[in-house]
């Protein structure tokens, strides 16, 4: 009997972690669902008080993150690519390093740690600070219509995750790319059409078609996850401090999701 018991619990405890995990990703999936209607509605940018906030949360977002980021980018290709180039050459396959090192650099580890970053410097941040907000006024006893706080809370910060990691994977690639040049040419110009060829003949038209969903989805992932954790109340009705670790395993589990999709689409 105690057998039964114990396994009906153990069953009953299940039953409720997995409901409350789908709850937590609905939620996350609506108010995705919410914010991507709201940024393609010509009316939420007709406030010049909200357009004043999305242009400051975009500062935000970009700006304190541009040098550090572009800094540990460059550093971490240049050790990247000197690896590459130095195992290659080795081995007798210099030929191959340059596809080497776009695929494994340009497409895959670039938009994937520009959205950690975004992720761990910005978004992560700004999620906690508006739970803090709304635990400050549930506190009060004030309660907001959800969809002031969808247009002036989520929405800029949103947007601004995703503006944050598409511009950072951007200028990343450009100096990935220019960095790469240097380091198998050196300063000549003569060889820039062959690199460009090689370059080229990567980018087909499906990888770039997953490269360019795959950041944009890294970047929705970035901005909506840590958003939509923060606007879930309690079981009491209150908005508590959540965990860090816990809120940052979530969206890595939802970012590998993407990246081994992508991994699929690029090579089976």
């Amino acid at each position: 009997m105690n057998l039964l018991t114990a396994l009906h619990n153990g069953l009953l405890r299940w039953g409720r972690g997995v409901l409350a995990a789908w709850v937590a990703w609905w939620q996350v999936l609506l108010i995705g669902a919410e914010i991507v209607v709201l940024a393609l509605s010509p009316s939420s940018y007709d406030d010049p008080e909200e357009r004043h906030g999305l242009m400051l949360h975009l500062y935000r977002a970009t700006v304190p993150l541009l040098s550090w980021f572009l800094v540990l980018s460059a550093l971490a290709s240049l050790v990247l690519i000197r690896i590459v180039v130095a195992t290659a050459l080795s081995y007798g396959l210099s030929q191959y390093a340059l596809e080497v090192l776009v695929r494994t650099l340009i497409l895959e580890l670039i938009p994937l740690y520009a959205a950690l970053f975004v992720a761990v410097r910005y978004t992560m941040p700004e999620s906690q600070r508006l739970r803090r907000l709304l635990s400050d006024e549930f506190k009060r006893g004030v309660k907001r219509p959800s969809q002031q706080l969808l247009r002036q809370d989520m929405l800029p910060r949103a947007l601004a995750g995703v503006f944050s990691v598409l511009l950072l994977a951007a200028l990343s690639c450009v100096l990935a790319l220019v960095l790469t040049y240097l380091n198998v040419y050196g300063f000549s110009p003569w060889a820039l059409s062959d690199y460009n060829r090689s370059v080229g003949s990567v980018f087909s038209p499906a990888v770039s078609l997953i490269f360019v969903l795959k950041t944009v989805f890294f970047s929705l992932a970035v901005a909506f996850v840590p958003m939509a954790a923060s606007a879930k109340a309690d079981a009491s009705g209150g908005y508590s401090r959540r965990s860090d670790i816990s809120e940052f395993a979530r969206l890595l589990s939802v970012i590998l999701v993407l990246e081994v999709i992508s991994l699929v689409g690029n090579y089976y």
